[in-house]
């Protein structure tokens, strides 16, 4: 039913519809859409009543919850039409536009706004000269713009042409055009027909201007276009005409040899797509173009780098470790893991990944050395590359092209020259990695050496993913402490941890010195080593983990005996333990030997060091003083703590080891552990210090051929340690008879040599009573009591 009209002058009351991107002007019909609550309500009420509701638009169209202030104060009277409701929720309302209303007051803000509001009626305008004249010019201003513009349909100039008021023409243009929203609200509040057409009429006359320039750009963006789609199509034309008469230019057979080639190099389809794309751009950009040497260049490096060349695996275990103890001694771990991998590979074939190995240890190991072993025994080609020192990223993942003289990463630089995608790359120092500015080449390491995404690896310069999974990534070493552990977590860390004294014997025997006579121009009947030369050399002129030194060394002899052959000199077919020194002159070092004699407060250690296993001896002496305790020996803080828990463990323990509980209070002890010039840490010789200390409390000698090694509780419990091998194999060497050891470490006597054990007695503890049962001798009477003994 129709709404009664009301007085010209009269207030009505009308339900708000507030809306957020649209103004809503007389005599149009527009779709909205509602969804907020009290919108939906306002909605039902002017549905229940007469299909009448005001429509005004928000300040802020971002606001969700609004207030009167919110609003603006002139609306548009709307008669709701078709109502649709949609699955979200919401409501898509047709509705036209009927009259201006301005709002005056609002009635009620929930459950829905409802507003007192004034009709605003316009003035009759009469058709003066100046207003017809008007009219035209903005009609023929809108069907310049509806020319121009491919938003503006026809029909709408059309219906301008019919309307003969001025108010409303200037509506219906303003609805049409693609104005925001305060423009739109300001031609709303105008109220003058006339001022609102002129209003009108400003804008027309941009949006013109704007459309004229948009229009002018356009077609010389499209003659620029049709000018390079007749050269394109006047070039293939040629190119055809020249194919026929067999006379094809430089640049086309250069292109058809770029395709030839591209063709032949079987690349994956992501990087035959570049390389396609890359010819194109080549074949119409001239020729004096300094572009043309970068796409030359990068098509270059896209041919030649692997993409499907493989190695074949040599998968004979047997020659394989054949192979493996021909080139090195020893490393029993490491070899097992390569034939490990060797036969997964033979039983799973394509499905298996490759292992990222890590080989940590010590300088001149082997570490590298052993990368080309392994390379020889799969049948692969072996690559290197030393990462110490490097500092850009751009190392790893290559510059980009827009950079003048870009070039790929080391990875694929060093990819290319292999010309296999499957070769045995090491990466060397990889602990000695830097960072600064220019970026963290580690953090770029993790996607190469991460076989989960190196299947892809992308290279700033090549820009096509490039497969690394098939690569055997071996990288080297010395700690690793200084790698970052995200990067340490994708590698399989092997442990080298430096030769023994049997094994450095054997290595010179087999490798360094028929390696040195080699190199020195010597032959085996001119000279000959002894074993008692080279273990000489090993314990008196060399201290490494490695065999470098130790190989210098003998080449040091070499050298000098070649030189008595060349001067005709009588020298020497066969160097002996006694003959070392007058080659290279007195002994460079001592090793650790077990003591003299059964002495009180002298303590035999055995302690790991990064060359190997040493002796060393903790002496313990007792002063008249006020209880104070002195460490020496340059110890670190780790073995400072043992000594104190050495000396807890005594006071707690007085009564049961016979010793007067003041005496710690009149005494000053002394720990003194010799070579002070050498660092020393670790909690392993915390029950040789507490031997020592006890036999000085007791005057009990500790007993000269035994060795201990332990770390100790206040508890006296003995603890495990580590390095257990290398000790075993100082404490033998140094002539040691019994070896204490925690109970704990018994498991870790696999790893020692047999006839080690055979000539050595083991004694495996749990308590510090244990320790002193077999390591201390009955006490013996001071001739001159030099340290108090308690009351």
């Amino acid at each position: 039913m129709p709404r009664k009209r009301t007085r010209r002058n009269e207030p009505i009351e009308l339900p708000i519809l507030a809306v957020r991107d649209t103004v809503l002007f007389p005599h149009m019909v527009a779709p909205l859409f509602v969804a907020r609550d009290r919108s939906l309500r306002a909605l039902d009420e002017a549905m229940a009543r007469d299909r009448t509701i005001v429509v005004i638009a928000q300040k802020d169209p971002s606001q969700q919850e609004i207030t009167p202030d919110d609003l603006h104060a002139i609306g548009t009277e709307a008669a709701i039409g078709r109502i649709l409701k949609m699955p979200d929720g919401t409501v898509s309302i047709l509705v036209q536009g009927q009259r201006r209303l301005q709002l005056t007051e609002v009635l009620q803000e929930d459950p829905y706004l409802k507003g007192l509001l004034l009709p605003v009626y316009e003035a009759a305008q009469k058709k003066t000269l100046q207003l017809e004249a008007l009219m035209r010019a903005v009609l023929a201003l809108f069907e310049k713009c509806v020319k121009l513009s491919k938003s503006l349909p026809e029909d709408v100039y059309i219906a301008a042409m019919n309307v003969d008021e001025p108010g409303w023409l200037a509506d219906l243009i303003a609805s049409s055009l693609d104005l925001n929203l305060d423009q739109r609200q300001d031609v709303l509040a105008t109220l003058d027909p006339t001022k609102r057409l002129q209003k009108i009429s400003i804008i027309l006359a941009k949006e013109l201007e704007v459309l004229e320039l948009q229009n002018k750009i356009h077609s010389q963006v499209q003659q620029e276009v049709d000018k390079n789609q007749r050269e394109f199509f006047l070039r293939e034309q040629m190119k055809a005409i020249q194919k026929e008469l067999g006379d094809l230019d430089v640049q086309t057979r250069e292109m058809e040899e770029l395709k030839k080639r591209v063709s032949e190099a079987n690349l994956p389809e992501a990087a035959c797509k570049k390389a396609e794309e890359e010819i194109q751009r080549l074949a119409i950009m001239p020729q004096a173009s300094p572009e043309v040497s970068v796409i030359r260049t990068y098509l270059d490096w896209l041919i030649k780098l692997p993409w499907t060349a493989e190695t074949p695996d040599n998968l004979d275990i047997s020659q394989a470790a054949r192979t493996l103890e021909e080139n090195h001694y020893g490393l029993p771990k490491v070899k097992e893991r390569i034939l490990e991998f060797m036969a997964v590979r033979r039983l799973a074939k394509e499905k298996l990944r490759s292992p990222i190995l890590c080989f940590m240890g010590p300088p001149g190991v082997g570490k590298t050395s052993l990368g080309r072993s392994i390379s020889q025994a799969l049948g692969r080609k072996f690559l290197r590359v030393s990462l110490g020192g490097i500092r850009d990223e751009a190392e790893i993942r290559g510059h980009r092209r827009t950079y003048v003289g870009a070039l790929p990463g080391r990875v694929l630089q060093t990819m290319r020259n292999a010309g296999t995608i499957n070769p045995v790359f090491m990466l060397d120092e990889i602990d000695k990695v830097g960072t600064d500015f220019r970026g963290d080449p580690s953090s770029a390491l993790l996607e190469v050496l991460d076989p989960e995404q190196n299947f892809s690896f992308s290279d700033h310069y090549l820009e096509v993913p490039y497969d690394l999974s098939k690569v055997l990534f071996i990288a080297t070493c010395n700690i690793l402490d200084t790698i970052p552990p995200a990067l340490r977590d994708r590698m399989e860390v092997i442990e080298l941890p430096g030769y023994i004294e049997v094994e450095k014997l054997h290595i010179a025997e087999r490798f360094l010195v028929p390696k040195q006579l080699q190199e020195n121009g010597l032959g085996p009947d001119q000279l000959r080593v002894t074993r008692g030369a080279l273990m000489r050399l090993i314990r008196e002129y060399t201290r490494e983990a490695g065999v470098r030194n130790l190989e210098r060394e003998i080449g040091n002899i070499c050298r000098k005996v070649a030189r008595q052959v060349v001067e005709g000199k009588r020298h020497p077919g066969r160097i002996t333990e006694r003959a070392v020194p007058d080659f290279l002159g007195p002994l460079k070092f001592y090793w650790g030997i077990a003591e003299e004699k059964d002495e009180i407060g002298t303590a035999t250690g055995v302690v790991w060091t990064w060359v190997g296993g040493d002796t060393i001896s903790v002496e313990v002496t007792l002063m008249k003083g006020k209880g104070q305790l002195t460490l020496t020996g340059q110890l670190g803080d780790v073995m400072k703590e043992s000594a104190q828990a050495a000396l807890s463990y005594a006071r707690s323990r007085a009564d049961q080891l016979g010793v007067k509980a003041n005496v710690f209070e009149k005494t000053d002890i002394h720990i003194h552990v010799p070579a002070g010039a050498i660092p020393k840490d670790g909690p392993s010789a915390g029950i040789t210090m507490a031997t020592a200390l006890i036999s000085a409390l007791t005057n009990r000698p500790v007993r000269r051929e035994v060795a201990m090694t332990g770390e100790i509780t206040l508890r006296g419990r003995v603890l495990p340690i580590g390095g257990l091998k290398e000790k075993v194999l100082a404490a033998h060497r140094a002539g040691i008879k019994t070896f204490v050891l925690p109970r704990k470490n018994q498991k870790d006597l696999v790893d020692v040599p047999a006839d080690v054990k055979r000539e050595l007695s083991f004694i495996f503890v749990e308590e510090m009573e244990e320790v002193l049962n077999n390591a201390l001798l009955d006490s013996q009477p001071k001739e001159k009591p030099a340290t108090p003994r308690g009351d």
